[in-house]
C-alpha cells in the first residue's frame, strides 16, 4: 500500500511529453466547448428551422452547417453548387442534385412561417462557433501527431485493444517518462487510483475509495479506455475482469475504477519492456 510521501513530489518532465500535454488538454478544453455549442445549436435549430434535422446525415458537419448558414443568410440562390463543393467526391452528383431539391422543399415550408429574428441570429453565432471550433480541433490533431509521431510511447500504448490515437497521446502525456516510476503501484499512486488508508488510534483500515489525488486527466483517459475496451469486446482481457467482478455485485463505478488500475498496470508493464501490448 502507498501513502503520500511514496509519490515523487517533483517530477523531471521531458520537452516532448511536456508539449504533448499542453495540446491534449487544449483538445480536451475545445471539445467540452464544441459539445455544448452542438447542444446549443441543435435547441436553437428545432425553433427555428425543424425541417432541415435530418437532411444531412451529420448535422455538426461542415456540409449541413455552411449550407444552414446560407439558409439564415437567405442566399440560397446557388446552394446546390454549395453542397457539391463541400462534398467533393465522397458523395455523387445525383446525391448532392437530390440532396439540393429536398431542401428547397424545405425551405418553400420554412420561409411561409415566422422566425424570430433573435433566435436565427443566435443560431447563426453558434454555427460560426462550431465551425471554429472544428477548424481548431483539426489544427490541434494534426499537431499532436506529429508530436505523437515521435514518442514511441504513443504506439506502445495504442497497442491496447480500444485505446486510440487521442487516447494514447492524453495517457501518455499525463504519465510522463514511465521510467521515473520504481513500479507499477508508485503509477498507480501518482494517478490517484490507489484505495485510501484511513487510521484512528491503533486502528487502520483500507477504504473501497480511491484516494483521487494524483492527476484527474490521467484517470480521466483511462477511464474512457476502460469504457472503450469493454465496448463490444474489444479489450478482453478487461472484458473478462469486468464481467466478472459485476457478477460478484460490485457496483458499476468501482468496477471501472479497478479496470483503470488494472489497465495502468498493463501501461506501465508494455512501457517499462518497450513491447506492444499481448493478449
Amino acid at each position: 500500500m502507498y501513502y503520500r510521501g511514496d509519490v515523487k513530489p517533483h517530477r523531471e518532465w521531458k520537452e516532448s511529453h511536456s508539449e504533448l500535454q499542453h495540446l491534449t488538454r487544449q483538445h480536451e478544453f475545445v471539445t467540452a466547448m464544441y459539445v455544448q455549442a452542438k447542444l446549443n445549436s441543435r435547441a436553437l435549430l428545432e425553433q427555428v428551422f425543424p425541417s432541415f434535422i435530418g437532411l444531412f446525415h451529420n448535422l455538426n458537419a461542415v456540409t449541413s452547417l455552411r449550407v444552414l448558414q446560407r439558409c439564415l443568410d437567405n442566399q440560397t440562390e446557388d446552394v446546390g453548387e454549395l453542397i457539391s463543393e463541400c462534398v467533393g467526391k465522397s458523395h455523387s452528383k445525383r446525391w448532392a442534385a437530390e440532396k439540393t431539391d429536398q431542401l428547397r422543399e424545405r425551405l418553400l415550408s420554412w420561409n411561409s412561417h415566422y422566425k424570430s429574428p433573435a433566435q436565427s441570429v443566435a443560431l447563426s453565432s453558434m454555427i460560426s462557433l462550431l465551425l471554429e471550433f472544428d477548424k481548431q480541433l483539426s489544427q490541434l490533431e494534426r499537431e499532436m501527431d506529429e508530436l505523437a509521431d515521435a514518442l514511441p510511447e504513443v504506439e506502445l500504448v495504442k497497442s491496447i485493444p480500444g485505446v486510440g490515437d487521442k487516447l494514447a497521446a492524453a495517457i501518455v502525456a499525463e504519465l510522463g517518462d514511465a521510467s521515473q516510476f520504481s513500479d507499477a503501484k508508485q503509477l498507480v499512486a501518482y494517478a490517484g487510483l490507489d484505495p485510501g488508508i484511513y487510521s484512528s488510534g491503533k486502528f487502520a483500515a483500507t477504504s473501497n475509495r480511491i484516494t483521487k489525488r494524483g492527476s484527474k486527466r490521467l484517470r480521466r483517459a483511462l477511464y474512457l479506455a476502460v469504457q472503450c475496451g469493454i465496448r463490444r469486446g474489444v479489450n478482453q482481457r478487461i472484458t473478462e475482469y469486468y464481467s466478472r467482478k459485476r457478477k460478484e455485485g460490485k457496483p458499476y463505478k468501482v468496477v471501472v475504477i479497478a479496470c483503470a488500475n488494472k489497465l495502468l498496470h498493463h501501461v506501465y508493464a508494455i512501457l517499462s519492456k518497450g513491447q506492444p501490448y499481448k493478449l
